[in-house]
């Protein structure tokens, strides 16, 4: 077999392939033997028809064209891996010469397919990174004291209109054109919360116990969402919520300090602790958003619109072109930002274990509201192992860089975060990685090569190369 790689641009090839005859006659050979296998013909057992009464009854055209779509793969995963070059999703196939299963003649057909760019990264240690200074204020200890007290106040029922920030017992009902599609019963919300649907709060506003009041709102979830429905409301109940004094009694039953100085003390070191972290995070996005700039990474077309039309179906809006839009700009950053990681992660070369693996799929799990066990099996069974395993390379990868960068706070301080990457060690997700919620906006980018074996130095192991496919996880539930 000869194969030639040509350069369309940057993230796309053509690869030309001719395959001689004698190459192709193993799957001619086992085109002749599946179709006697499946064909009734007079005088012939099953299994048992020679070739030259295949060609007479069923045609030598159907047996070639069985041996092509069976040999076509395995000669184009030949190509690829003479060629070295790292393909993106699926082939646009073109067979352009077939020979005669008589005469002979080669086999000759190209392939289009992206393929990951060459990414030239920069010196990756000692990246300057500049943060927002730590300042603990006296409201950020009271807003914290407030959360506290609302944690432990009571709901009280009153005789009177529904006010801000009340609690009410509602019914609801939903219908589309006078069709009633949904309802629920003693349904508990909380005005200006704005966790149901939008009106609401104007809706409510002014009711009393026993009074019902209509409004027009778009639906939020189920297979109606975002069509607008009648929405029907009776109150309930109207209640408020007492909060308790603010003393040393408090101070008692909300946390194990006997006075409230106490408690504003340990709240204020709460608060320092959880903003280091903030700005730990902080610093991950500045860098990312520093590599994003820095470095020129060309985006595969195909594979964003691949991903892009996967989207738009999965949402039924295909033919939403301002939609389209938001969504190709969202998928090609995503799609950028995915193949810079991978870029990094086989440059200081990341390896994923089973524990880093595990710690990602359990935490998946929990994000989903899922047993881990059951959503590891889901998640085998579709295939989408490779995709975790990607993930993860690329968390690891710029956690790696974030470790050797130089964060400095807004004052020229330098921010030490090994205390955070310890955390992460001992088995929190920290600073190190880039959120489930952060995996699921990003794009897929599938890789067509196969895996290779696991790296000797550790059997545990996974290196950047040996992962098929960076594409991030959907909803195993969907």
């Amino acid at each position: 077999m000869k194969s030639a790689v040509e350069t369309l641009n940057p993230t796309r090839v053509k690869l030309t392939v001719e395959v001689p005859f004698d190459e192709l006659k193993p799957s001619l050979d086992a085109a002749y033997k599946s179709i006697a296998s499946q064909v009734n013909i007079p005088g012939f057992r099953k299994g048992k028809v020679p070739p030259r009464i295949i060609d007479q009854r069923i045609g030598k055209g159907a047996v070639l064209e069985e041996a092509v779509n069976d040999a076509l793969p395995k000669f184009y995963a030949q190509a690829v891996e003479e060629s070295d070059v790292r393909p993106l999703g699926q082939p646009t196939v073109d067979v352009t010469d077939v020979p005669d299963p008589t005469a002979g003649g080669d086999l000759k057909f190209t392939a289009e397919v992206d393929v990951r760019p060459t990414i030239d990264l920069p010196e990756l240690d000692g990246i300057v990174v500049t943060v927002d200074d730590i300042e603990v204020s006296d409201e950020d200890v009271d807003s914290r004291v407030e959360s506290l007290r609302e944690r432990f106040g009571t709901l009280t029922t009153v005789e009177r209109a529904v006010g801000e920030n009340d609690f009410v017992s509602i019914d609801i009902t939903a219908a589309i054109d006078g069709e009633e599609i949904d309802a629920a019963n003693n349904v508990s919300y909380q005005l200006g919360s704005g966790t149901m649907l939008e009106g609401m709060d104007d809706a409510l506003a002014g009711l009393q116990a026993g009074e019902t009041t209509t409004f027009v709102s778009k639906l939020a979830g189920g297979d109606r969402a975002g069509q607008d429905a009648t929405i029907t409301l009776t109150v309930q109940a109207v209640k408020e919520r007492q909060l308790p004094d603010l003393d040393d009694d408090f101070a008692q039953l909300a946390s194990e300090f006997d006075t409230l100085a106490e408690l504003r003390d340990d709240l204020r070191e709460k608060t320092a602790e959880s903003k280091k972290f903030e700005q730990g995070l902080q610093a991950r996005e500045r860098l990312l958003d520093h590599l994003t700039e820095s470095v020129e990474v060309a985006v595969p077309d195909g594979v964003v619109t691949e991903e892009v039309n996967r989207h738009l179906e999965n949402e039924g809006r295909l033919e939403d072109d301002e939609h389209r839009a938001e969504v190709e700009e969202e998928t090609r950053k995503g799609v950028r930002m995915q193949l810079l990681l991978d870029a990094i992660a086989e440059k200081v070369q990341v390896q994923v274990g089973q524990n880093d693996l595990l710690q990602y799929l359990v935490s998946s799990a929990q994000q989903y509201g899922m047993d881990p066990n059951e959503f590891i099996r889901m998640v085998d069974q579709s295939g989408q192992i490779p995709a975790m395993v990607g993930e993860v390379a690329r968390r690891k990868a710029l956690a790696a860089v974030l470790e050797k960068a130089v964060v400095n706070d807004a004052s020229g301080n330098v921010v030490d975060l090994q205390a955070l990457f310890a955390q992460d060690e001992e088995g929190d997700d920290g600073i190190q990685l880039i959120s489930p919620d952060d995996a699921q906006a990003e794009a897929g980018v599938e890789e067509a090569a196969p895996a290779a074996a696991p790296s000797a130095a550790d059997p545990t192991a996974i290196t950047v190369s040996d992962i098929g496919g960076f594409e991030p996880a959907e909803d195993p539930k969907s």
